[in-house]
């Protein structure tokens, strides 16, 4: 695998040559549909009066521009694709170089405070694990990684890991797929469209199968009949005003349609290009590949499908187009043969439209966690053991901690352990219990962790972090505390978890709060359940004495020449070092 930074800057320059290339083809695009534009309005004057050649004249001149609109448009989409190519390398390039990532989306519309861990633990928001994370392309994918960040899922992780590793070790894949799902401008969410689709009712007339046909047929003889002098002007107008007619009568709700699909033009015709990628790479995981077989378990591809929609779409949107929506109506009945073509499409595929816009979201999501591990290749993939044995991580950090200054931690608690951690102020708790927390999303999720060597026995988490008051509900900030703990107790009754705590029981007096603190740690104990609770009540660290099960560690600073240091090292024992008397008389807030 090619280290990312090196991967970045080739892929960066190669885009940017193909751009060049492309704006001078756009150009000449340009100036051609100019002189086609220019040469039809020269005809119009020239043969103005004899219908026999203008008529004839301005079919073949409209074809002509179409095809060349068609091209121009093709040629406008893949200079957008390498537009956003660039991008995105000089936004991996950034964020590589300068470990500045703030101005991705930070996801703060998925914090949850009622969440078992997001919002304690800087899952969401500015300067996130999220906003580090993110490099979805489709707001439902959006919505998807965040669903996996927060569903504390256990299961499957292994095979969640290879899909993550397939996934990293096709960097030019997924940037492809990436370029290409950002050229979608959805207008309307995937649920409303699968919802539009399952509920529509259809107004095309089965006639219409053949109807269209037959007329157009007819219609051309028209024409050369009229242009052969067989039929008058008068003949051929009122042909043409009867094709009018047919498709007047339908126009409302051709209108409607109209409306409806344009909504959804550019997803579709986005949406096949992102199968027809999916259907023709080799996957070497099981949820990649179970993913594919989703998109090929029709006797057609997926993608296939989704581009006779888009089609059918584009040709619909035809009608737009003054002089062809003129003649087309009047002569071939083309609303009509659209709406059908269209309606059939919906009747038989809207039961699988689901699956598709499905595997395309979860790729779109899971794309962004392999980017992560290929980003990170000095990382490591937790080795996964269902023998409920713990954690244990060899030199573990946080992973939006500067690599420089970061200092990485040995840890190891084994199942139904309990560590309580005593440390001063800033000295780094609340850091280690964000660090162990972010590890067992990530290793739940399938990502690799900041460690150098991590075995895992997959456990859920839950956190009681940042309790804050609620002024709306008359609630105090005690007794939301409480309703917390609450949560967490029963939480435990339900199943197994890592639960993190972090000063309990603020809200109280120092008596009260130690003594409910105690009570509360043997009630988890007793649970069976498996954690670490920081406190600055060294009275709690009694507590190992009674209880086997629980564990002192610490965090310490030192006073060095009438000067803070911390080490940032966790230890075992219990701090005997706290700061902050020395904190207030530094910063002259009390006198000595």
């Amino acid at each position: 695998m090619k280290q990312a930074l090196e991967f970045y800057t080739h892929q960066k320059k190669k885009h940017e040559e193909h751009l060049a290339a492309l704006s001078k083809k756009l150009i000449i695009s340009s100036m051609a549909r100019l002189l086609v534009f220019l040469a039809i309005c020269f005809g119009i004057y020239y043969f103005f009066g004899n219908l026999n050649i203008l008529v004839p004249l301005i079919i073949a001149g409209i074809a002509l521009f179409l095809f060349l609109v068609s091209r121009h448009s093709n040629l406008k989409d893949q200079s957008n694709k390498q537009k956003e190519l660039i991008n995105l390398n000089t936004v991996e390039i950034d964020v590589l170089k300068t470990r500045n990532f703030e101005f991705l989306p930070g996801g703060k519309e998925f914090d949850d405070p009622l969440h078992a861990y997001s919002q304690d633990i800087d899952l969401f928001g500015r300067g996130s694990f999220f906003q580090y994370l993110n490099r979805t392309a489709l707001q439902e994918g959006k919505k998807k990684l965040a669903g996996f960040l927060k569903e504390n899922n256990i299961s499957n992780i292994n095979k969640k890991q290879e899909a993550v590793k397939d996934l990293a070790e096709k960097a030019a894949w997924r940037q492809e797929f990436t370029a290409l799902a950002k050229l979608v401008k959805t207008e309307t969410p995937s649920a409303t469209v699968l919802n539009w689709f399952k509920n529509y009712k259809s107004f095309v007339p089965g006639i219409m199968k053949w109807l269209p046909a037959v007329f157009s047929v007819i219609s051309v003889a028209v024409i050369v009949a009229y242009a052969l002098d067989y039929i008058s002007g008068i003949q051929l107008a009122l042909w043409y005003f009867a094709g009018l007619l047919i498709t007047g009568y339908f126009l409302k709700k051709i209108n409607l349609l109209s409306g409806s699909v344009s909504k959804v033009q550019d997803t579709f015709h986005q949406y096949h290009h992102l199968m027809a990628l999916l259907e023709s790479e080799n996957f070497a995981s099981e949820i990649m590949r179970e993913n594919q077989q989703l998109i090929r378990s029709e006797g057609e591809k997926a993608s296939a499908i989704f581009r006779e929609f888009s089609k059918a779409i584009d040709a619909f949107d035809q009608r737009n187009n003054m002089l062809f929506g003129i003649f087309a109506n009047g002569f071939l009945l083309w609303d009509l043969r659209q709406s059908y073509r269209l309606e059939q499409w919906i009747f038989k595929y809207r039961e699988n439209v689901e699956h598709w816009f499905e595997v395309i979201e979860f790729t779109d999501a899971f794309n962004s966690l392999g980017n992560f591990a290929f980003n990170h290749q000095d990382y490591v993939f937790p080795e996964i053991l269902n023998n409920r044995s713990g954690i244990s991580a060899k030199k573990l950090a946080h992973p939006l901690l500067d690599p420089q200054k970061r200092v990485a931690n040995d840890f190891r608690i084994n199942n139904e352990e309990f560590f309580i951690i005593t440390g001063a102020n800033m000295a780094g708790k609340s850091t280690f219990l964000r660090t162990v927390s972010l590890q067992i999303v990530m290793s739940n999720i399938g990502l690799p962790v900041c460690a150098e060597a991590c075995t895992y026995s997959p456990i859920k988490l839950i956190t009681s972090m940042r309790t804050s008051d609620s002024l709306s509900d008359d609630e105090s900030y005690f007794f939301s505390e409480l309703k917390r703990l609450k949560f967490i107790v029963d939480q435990v009754k339900t199943d197994r978890y890592f639960i993190i705590l972090d000063e309990i029981l603020k809200g109280t007096n120092s008596t009260d709060k130690a003594i409910g603190s105690k009570k509360f740690v043997r009630k988890l104990v007793k649970s069976n359940a498996t954690g670490i609770i920081a406190t600055h009540d060294l009275s709690l660290c009694e507590i190992t004495s009674e209880l086997p099960q629980v564990k002192n560690h610490y965090f310490d600073a030192e006073i060095i020449n009438d000067e803070l240091n911390f080490d940032y090292k966790f230890k075992d024992g219990i701090c005997q070092n706290m700061n902050a008397s020395f904190l207030l008389r530094k910063m002259a807030i009390v006198d000595e």
